[in-house]
């Protein structure tokens, strides 16, 4: 499978989150996956291609050309596209993944997850969407959505579309899991 790792470039996280992203892109090559990246070579960004690099897996990394410097090109990355815009990014990584897997980060990886989380719900493409939280990082956002079904604002369906898991080892399980459709 070639699986798309949304996850953090700030380098002013707590090494865990590091750790963590290294976990990742170790199992992934371990299991015989591939790596959708965004491109940049800071911080859980370029652990997780390191590692997965490390354990023999091809990267992917899609960077737009304003970003190049910010979030540092992975020059290493196997293959490094470099686009004008973010729209152009998250369709390149969208159209070469077989899965999304989130990790902690800011509002990038949140607006990267709540997309393609949205576009599953809606029947756009069947791939799993797996948030990895071993360390409560998601808890608030988990409330927050809990507060949106209750309100009706959201339905449990859509909630149950998400594979919302604690450890690596749950995270790769979920990678065969079928996508629900609205209901």
């Amino acid at each position: 499978m070639r699986i798309c790792v949304y996850c953090s470039s700030s380098e002013t996280i707590d090494p865990k989150y590091r750790s963590l992203a290294s976990d990742v892109g170790t199992r992934l090559a371990a299991e015989g996956h591939s790596l959708v990246s965004g491109g940049g070579r800071v911080s859980m960004m370029g652990d997780v291609a390191r590692a997965a690099r490390a354990g023999g897996a091809h990267t992917l990394g899609v960077i737009p050309q304003h970003l190049v410097d910010t979030e540092i090109a992975d020059t290493d990355a196997d293959e490094l596209v470099v686009v004008d815009t973010m729209r152009e990014r998250k369709r390149l990584m969208d159209e070469n993944s077989d899965a999304f897997m989130a990790l902690p980060g800011g509002i990038g990886t949140l607006e990267e997850l709540f997309e393609i989380w949205t576009t599953s719900y809606l029947g756009v493409h069947p791939k799993p969407v797996i948030v990895l939280d071993p360390f409560g990082f998601y808890a608030p956002l988990w409330a927050w959505l809990d507060t949106l079904v209750g309100e009706g604002f959201v339905r449990p369906s859509a909630l149950a579309g998400l594979a919302r898991v604690d450890s690596v080892d749950e995270a790769f399980a979920a990678l065969g899991s079928p996508v629900r459709r609205p209901g």
